[in-house]
């Protein structure tokens, strides 16, 4: 227990430092959390070996992944996205997927990728949506109709991973009980999304509004609430308990409303951005080892093909937005939705656990997570109506 507090103040110092290194003059400013990432993997066992992810780091990072998550759900405005962008982003999700399993099939079979395909595919149709939602947001583009594009793709890009790892991942149960237990969340949700609807015309949502200004903060414990309910749900009915943080996410944002929405919003922000969820990039960045990018001769390689595939197979369904993207917004595009982390390091996890992936293996598809969020969100940025792509 001694060696907790040191560690804490160290971890809690680098997340203080990386928005100071991020508002630093210069060409390239990395987002936040990328620093976080590299922060963290400087500080972790495999450098300088300052702290490690264990004990009450590991739990603070555990919890900053579900409230990442939580707050993922939040950001998605099914007022804003639903419609075309929403309709676009789930046909070009099932674009992503299917070329990422053809991908992966093909390396598997010539050797060159020796990981699941299935598993494998899964991250690589991933969009990580926190990661994106603060970068958009400090750059003005969350509500513009590039930012909902960006979002609706993100969202979906979430949501669609998640789901296939809760119902093709049975670990625990026969596939006749683990579907029942799916079905019984998926009730559960909708029951508790359907009071949540009621709330947001009923007077009582008005009066637990004023509790805000107090030390009660009613609201907002209530939210943290929902959140541990639908996550232990989502475990006790042998899902992934980041299923249960985003869809209480989801059901939160149906709720809220207005001007007392907003601060309810801003609360949660500050509690996520503000303590937790920065802690689970920056124990991400400790648990990277960095040994597996030189483990074998084909390593890099790999992990070049991997960060190359996230592009690519972002890239495939572009057309569905012909009309829809100017020229100058289309490789930006491509570079943000190719952008993916948690859900990666959680398919490994998962991975890694059943036995269905060694761990070196898991490790360069975190490699190529890491890549994409280095630099695709950069390459976005500095490529914007450099390159433009003539259909």
């Amino acid at each position: 227990m001694e060696a907790y507090p040191s560690e804490l103040l160290l971890i809690t110092f680098v997340a203080m430092l990386a928005p100071l290194l991020a508002e630093l003059p210069g060409s390239v400013r990395f987002p936040v959390v990328v620093l976080e990432v590299v922060l963290g993997i400087l500080i972790g066992p495999h450098v300088f070996h300052l702290a490690n992810p264990d004990g009450m780091i590991a739990m603070l990072g555990q919890l900053g992944l579900t409230f990442l998550l939580f707050l993922v759900g939040l950001e998605i405005d099914f007022d804003k996205i639903r419609g075309k962008p929403l309709s676009l982003a789930v046909g070009s999700w099932f674009i992503t997927f299917l070329s990422a399993i053809v991908c992966m099939f093909f390396f598997n079979v010539i050797g060159l990728i020796q990981s699941p395909p299935l598993l494998a595919a899964t991250a690589l149709s991933t969009t990580a949506l926190g990661i994106l939602a603060p970068i958009l947001r400090d750059r003005g583009e969350l509500n513009t109709d590039f930012g909902k594009h960006i979002v609706a793709t993100a969202a979906v890009g979430e949501f669609g991973p998640l789901v296939i790892i809760s119902l093709l991942l049975i670990t625990t149960h026969d596939t006749f009980l683990h579907t029942l237990f799916v079905v019984t969340f998926i009730i559960i949700s909708l029951a508790v999304a359907n009071v949540a609807l009621h709330m947001r015309s009923s007077p009582l949502l008005d009066k637990l509004a004023h509790t805000m200004q107090s030390s009660g903060q009613l609201p907002v414990r209530i939210c943290i609430l929902l959140q541990v309910l639908l996550a232990t749900l989502a475990a006790k009915f042998g899902l992934n308990i980041v299923l249960g943080a985003f869809t209480a996410g989801m059901v939160v944002r149906l709720a809220i409303k207005g001007t007392e929405g907003e601060l309810l919003q801003h609360k949660l922000d500050a509690i996520g951005y503000g303590f937790l969820i920065p802690i689970f990039f920056i124990v991400a960045g400790m648990k990277f080892e960095l040994s597996a990018l030189w483990s074998t001769p084909l390593a890099p390689i790999q992990i070049a093909l991997l960060s190359g595939l996230l592009v690519l197979v972002r890239g495939v369904p572009l057309f569905f937005y012909k009309h829809e993207l100017t020229a100058e917004e289309k490789i930006p595009f491509m570079f943000y939705s190719s952008t993916g982390l948690p859900l990666i390091v959680i398919i490994s996890e998962i991975g890694v656990s059943s036995g269905l992936m060694p761990p070196d293996r898991a490790s360069i598809l975190v490699g190529a997570g890491m890549v994409s969020v280095l630099l695709f969100p950069v390459l976005a940025v500095k490529l914007r109506g450099k390159f433009v792509l003539p259909w």
